[in-house]
């Protein structure tokens, strides 16, 4: 079959037509890809940038985890899933039976697997995945979209991490596709008031047509016009940081109220010094983490409210290539475009 593979490290992979079909073990199934998407991690690892090496990607290794297709075959013991299903993929592949998994966190499993890192990805015209990593798709949501949904459920889950939306003011940093779908999603619940922050003036055009106020850090000085602009509190209720930058969390410290909230879901590239005594304790904010999504309730969520059409991800596919022209699409991927689908 074709397929876009990192063959070693460095910077790089290639577009092979002759991987093998991937052979089954009896609970796994083989999806025929119909969209799979782009996302930041598959540029690091084109790249071979070190959050990516930090994921240990086992290579060669078929690129690529944000997908959905038509289940063509599954295992002898598989159940919950059968031939001509149309699903998406949960790509933190778990257990079911470890500690974590065991109390509600299977996307922390303790055995992890990770699709287009520890396991063949779906930049590939078949991948195989195990069945309980299948989400079912309606006939409703175009394949196109439900490639979508692993993503989208990030920002599902981060506002998961913050609680109460409503009335909240909050800070998004970075305006790719998470950060716009988060934006898109504290509009959608009710934020007082939206600030988002991005280099990049396209990606901060996207943020302003969600009703975002756009910023460019560069520009502005960010904690001082929070202070200023949420006076009676002293900064915004809460902020989210989805670029990986690593220079950005000392600002985000100092744009947050007393007892204000931040969630990360970008991974840097190296450690981040936080400073506890003055934030964590003094300023008594809140840090927490985002990685993947909460198995199944944050899809559930997504599903309900992309079917209600109360949540619309379509506008983020700004370009449709074929897997040939894959290094187009991460260099997209890496400037102005939202999401690039690639097709087989």
């Amino acid at each position: 079959m074709r397929a876009v593979m990192k063959m070693e490290p460095g910077p790089g992979a290639k577009v092979v037509t002759d991987a093998p079909e991937p052979h089954l073990n009896e609970d796994e199934v083989r999806i025929k890809v119909a969209a799979a998407a782009i996302c930041g991690t598959d540029v690091h690892l084109f790249e071979w940038g070190k959050s990516a090496q930090d994921f240990n990607p086992k290579l060669p290794l078929v690129m690529g985890h944000e997908c959905a297709g038509i289940v063509d075959v599954v295992g002898s013991s598989v159940k919950n899933v059968k031939v001509g299903d149309r699903v998406s993929v949960e790509t933190h592949f778990f257990d079911g039976h470890c500690y974590q998994c065991r109390i509600g966190n299977a996307h922390n499993c303790l055995n992890m697997g990770l699709l287009g890192l520890t396991w063949d990805g779906v930049f590939a015209e078949y991948v195989k995945v195990p069945a309980n990593a299948c989400f079912p798709l309606p006939e409703s949501v175009p394949l196109e979209i439900g490639a979508l949904f692993e993503p989208a459920g990030v920002s599902v889950h981060a506002l998961q991490r913050m609680g109460n939306v409503a009335a909240n003011s909050a800070l998004v940093c970075g305006t790719g596709p998470i950060g716009l779908v988060v934006i898109q999603l504290l509009m959608l619940f009710g934020a007082s008031k939206v600030v988002a922050l991005d280099l990049n003036p396209a990606r901060r055009k996207f943020a302003e047509q969600l009703g975002a106020i756009p910023l460019d850090p560069r520009q502005t000085d960010v904690a001082e016009f929070c202070r200023r602009e949420f006076g009676r509190s002293g900064g915004v209720d809460v902020a989210f940081e989805t670029s990986g930058a690593s220079t950005v969390l000392p600002s985000l410290f100092e744009s947050v109220r007393r007892e204000g909230r931040i969630v990360t879901v970008g991974h840097p590239g190296r450690e981040v010094p936080v400073d506890i005594a003055a934030y964590i304790n003094k300023k008594g904010i809140v840090l927490s983490g985002v990685f993947g999504r909460r198995i199944w309730d944050t899809w559930e969520t997504l599903l309900a409210l992309v079917e209600s059409g109360r949540l619309d991800l379509s506008w983020l596919i700004t370009h449709r290539l074929p897997f040939e022209e894959f290094e187009h699409g991460i260099d997209l991927a890496s400037k102005d475009a939202a999401k690039v689908i690639l097709h087989p």
